[in-house]
């Protein structure tokens, strides 16, 4: 299923995306896409079972926003440096173990939301990402397969970062990491039962209409099972808590001087095979 949210921000509506391409309203079964229903399977069967039976309402499409496909989020893990191909331009070494860091769950707004460049930045950038939504509590998981049957679905994922804070202030990332406005998602959460491999999926995105990243997650370094497998050793995983796994080559900072940072009036445009695409105009924050 292709599950989303629209609506006006912080008053999105649940909704699915048909096998057509028709937009269905959810909000006479489900009150929302959150944790809660992510970890019900009995409240997802009802809604495949209507979906299939063609009983939800159609939706009019025309001047909706669509929202993040998920709400209240719990946090948001991040991996870095998890392609070998993006590692190699950074300069970095592969690393050993999955580098994790944080944002903020305020950070996310939805795909075609505006994306501010945050005050004094000078090197705002960009990264595709494949997130992936967790579905039941994981903690201490030990395989895989484990790993794997907690995942509730994919989207994709805007991790947008300013590098000087990021990297030149000083401290953790977090700073460069947890700007307003810094991870749209979305456009749908498409459930794991679509995905046949999250290690077969091609990541692209284009600024201004150049094509700047192109890449797969076969070129991951940790693949999404391990990832959620690892990041369970260390933190309880909760129903609708999102885990961003990295970006390929092709970030602003991998590329020659003067390197091409995001610029107020700029448009970016990302996808990921089979789960939608986004469109972000910059604005000065």
């Amino acid at each position: 299923m292709k599950l989303l949210r629209v609506g006006t921000a912080g008053a999105e509506r649940p909704a699915l995306l048909d096998a057509e391409g028709t937009l269905r309203d959810l909000s006479g079964t489900v009150t929302d896409i959150d944790g809660a229903l992510l970890a019900d399977t009995a409240a997802l069967d009802r809604i495949r079972s209507a979906a299939e039976a063609g009983e939800l309402p159609v939706l009019d499409a025309a001047g909706l926003r669509v929202g993040p496909p998920v709400g209240r989020i719990g946090k948001v893990v991040c991996i870095g440096l998890n392609y070998h191909d993006h590692a190699q331009e950074t300069g970095a070494a592969t690393p050993a173990e999955p580098v994790i860091f944080f944002k903020a769950a305020d950070t996310v707004v939805g795909p075609h939301d505006t994306v501010l460049v945050p005050r004094k930045s000078e090197k705002t950038d960009w990264e595709v990402e494949l997130a992936i939504v967790i579905g039941s509590t994981a903690r201490y998981l030990e395989s895989h397969e484990q790993a794997l049957a907690h995942v509730a679905g994919y989207a994709v994922s805007h991790d947008v970062s300013e590098r000087e804070f990021q990297i030149e202030r000083g401290g953790t990332w977090d700073k460069g990491k947890n700007c307003e406005t810094f991870n749209p998602l979305g456009p749908w959460l498409v459930t794991a039962d679509e995905v046949a491999d999250p290690q077969a999926l091609s990541l692209k995105l284009w600024v201004n209409g150049e094509l700047k990243q192109d890449g797969t997650t076969a070129q991951q370094i940790f693949p999404v099972a391990e990832v959620v497998r690892y990041v369970s050793q260390f933190m309880t995983l909760y129903p609708g808590d999102v885990i961003n796994t990295g970006t390929p080559a092709g970030v602003a900072m991998g590329q020659p001087e003067p390197k091409p940072y995001l610029r107020a009036g700029d448009v970016v445009e990302l996808e990921i095979a089979g789960l939608g695409r986004q469109r972000q105009e910059l604005k000065q924050a």
